[in-house]
């Protein structure tokens, strides 16, 4: 059985999301329904809402969103990954506001799609170092050229839990092993920081990837970090650009048929539990 530690739900009606304006293909409701249907079908028993990068103002109404879901009879949501904005003088108050929320597992600022310079402003790192001594992971979505700016970041708080999203992010679709294979083994040095097995098939190309083209970068992920600091996430609706849900999770199994026993409740799920504290 699965923990997914990526799940993102699209609703339109509830919230706003500026940037599906430029991803047609996303910009559409993506409900937990539909998502909750597939997850079971496929091993699916748990999952971690991965914020979706609403508008600023209604980021905490996002969180309030999946709680309700979170609420509904058996839910397979059994906490949330909420979105943050550490440039901002109100993080302290906002992160103390969440502490009273134990939905809340960690937070997320998604960096890939911002300028360098954001994460390296004295109150946006500052801000992270806050994180220290509390519950909270941060997850880094990142470019390939951007891991040393997350190296830096994770070194300001080395008891904090940092998560590398979607394998670091790497160009499979035009075969950019430079600078990622170099970045990801120095990132991997650090022992607080996890990566995760999710994105990549969003990275190929989706007309003609197989499973042995995604293997290169999901195995350089595993060795460089090593089994008991990977964890598996869906990336849906993401995961829909290259195949699916369905199809992610059968390519998984395949990646993953020479792994042991361990090594693979590890991966889908014990890291998570572990990482979280999640109680099922």
């Amino acid at each position: 059985m699965i923990v997914d530690t990526h799940l993102h739900v699209i609703d339109q009606t509830a919230l706003g999301y500026p940037w599906l304006d430029g991803v047609p293909p996303l910009n559409r409701n993506f409900s937990y329904d539909d998502y909750a249907r597939e997850a079971r079908r496929v091993g699916i028993e748990a999952t971690l809402h991965m914020e979706v990068d609403v508008a600023e103002d209604q980021i905490e109404a996002e969180t309030a969103h999946v709680g309700d879901l979170a609420e509904q009879p058996d839910s397979l949501i059994i906490g949330a990954i909420a979105a943050c904005r550490p440039e901002s003088e109100g993080f302290a108050a906002y992160l103390e506001r969440q502490q009273a929320n134990p939905l809340v597992k960690g937070f997320r600022r998604v960096l890939h799609v911002m300028p360098d310079e954001l994460s390296e402003s004295e109150l946006f790192r500052g801000n992270i170092a806050r994180l220290s001594g509390t519950r909270f992971t941060f997850d880094l979505c990142v470019l390939p050229r951007q891991l040393p700016k997350a190296m830096a970041l994770t070194d300001l708080a080395p008891d904090v839990q940092f998560i590398l999203d979607h394998c670091g992010v790497p160009d499979i679709k035009g075969d950019a092993t430079e600078p990622w294979r170099t970045h990801m083994a120095e990132i991997a040095k650090r022992p607080n920081v996890a990566a995760k097995i999710s994105g990549v098939v969003a990275y190929a190309d989706p007309e003609s990837w197989t499973v042995e083209t995604l293997r290169p970068w999901v195995e350089h992920t595993v060795n460089c970090f090593g089994w008991d600091r990977v964890v598996w996430g869906s990336d849906w609706p993401v995961c829909t650009l290259g195949g699916g849900l369905s199809t992610w999770v059968g390519a998984t199994q395949v990646l993953f048929a020479g792994a042991s026993e361990t090594e693979r409740a590890k991966l889908y799920s014990g890291n998570a539990r572990r990482i979280w504290g999640l109680g099922r």
